[in-house]
């Protein structure tokens, strides 16, 4: 099978597009026949191997060279084959889901429990563009936030990936959404539901004198300190990250956030989709309000499998309008 293979660290330029052996699926596996994948951040910082304290925390980078050979978080596409313990799937069935690596290939095995059927009413592309951006967000807002109906919530990077899945949920869960964003973004964020939306390049949120029940962070584009400003005495801000860096960032970003919330009432929490172990049941929340028509995924850019460096480099960039998708 094609696949695009990850055997240094560096730019997008080090992703290989070579042949490499189809996957045997374990006795908890599902193999899948990759329809589509999607790109976000967590792919360029595996990528990159940055920040370089990553390499020390135990969370799967290699200190010198990469141990995940293929990327890709996310995926759509078809079952091929399953392992004998499993009993959910079958081959032919339409999945979506988030195996944290191999989507940037054409078949990629995925344990049962990452994996959900597609919701019937979006296609493999709308799909792929779900699982870790639209994860995120949910354990943001309901696990970590703790967000209940009539609250006020802020979401703070209200225009990307994780953003406008952001959005759309806490108007799902009942609560009035605030949605920071720049300038060419406020249309579209309105359109998701937002009750306002305010410009950053025009104004700084955390000064406007308005309080919120909870901040979703993920922009980080404001020290932990200043959320203070934003907050109920008994609010939450939850951290999704912040803006990369070589050396430390946005490690360093969560850390201090972290650290600033214990001497304060406020809580400071920090959201780790990748650690999850309720990624399926969750999968079928996000599907159930996909078919109830509360959310849908926002598509940036699509692009055919042979250019996901490209794909890749846009991400990186920083400037996508929700999600960027790959069609295998």
């Amino acid at each position: 099978m094609k696949a695009f293979v990850l055997r240094s660290y560096g730019s997008p330029d080090v992703l290989e597009l070579t042949e490499i052996d189809t996957p045997v699926p374990a006795d908890d596996e599902v193999l899948v026949r990759v329809r589509a994948t999607s790109v976000q951040p967590y792919d360029w910082h595996l990528m990159r191997g940055e920040p370089y304290i990553a390499r020390l925390m135990g969370n799967g980078l290699g200190l010198r060279t990469p141990k995940f050979g293929v990327l890709g978080a996310d995926l759509a596409g078809q079952v091929e084959a399953v392992g004998r313990n499993v009993t959910a799937f079958r081959p032919g069935d339409e999945v979506f889901g988030m195996p944290k690596r191999g989507g940037f290939a054409e078949y990629a095995c995925v344990r049962e429990g990452e994996l959900a059927p597609k919701p019937k009413n979006l296609s493999f592309e709308q799909a792929a563009a779900v699982p870790l951006a639209a994860l995120t967000a949910l354990l943001g807002l309901r696990d970590a936030g703790r967000v209940r109906p009539g609250q006020r919530v802020l979401v703070n990077g209200a225009s990307g990936g994780v953003g406008t899945f952001a959005v759309q949920l806490a108007k799902a869960f009942g609560a009035e959404v605030t949605a920071v964003c720049g300038t060419r973004n406020v249309e579209l964020v309105r359109s998701l539901g937002a009750d306002e939306v305010v410009d950053y390049t025009a104004e700084d949120f955390t000064r406007n004198g308005r309080r919120h029940d909870l901040v979703l962070d993920i922009a980080g584009s404001r020290p932990g300190s200043a959320y203070r400003r934003v907050l109920t005495r008994t609010g939450t801000c939850a951290v999704v990250g912040g803006p990369g860096g070589r050396w430390l960032q946005p490690v360093g970003h969560v850390l201090s956030a972290l650290a600033v919330s214990a001497f304060v009432p406020q809580r400071t929490v920090l959201v780790d989709v990748v650690r999850s172990t309720e990624n399926k049941r969750n999968l079928l929340t996000l599907t159930e309000l996909v078919e109830d028509g509360r959310l849908t995924p926002v598509i940036d850019r699509r692009y055919p499998f042979e250019e996901i460096p490209a794909a890749v480099g846009y991400q990186e960039r920083g400037h996508a309008s929700g999600k960027v998708v790959v069609t295998v």
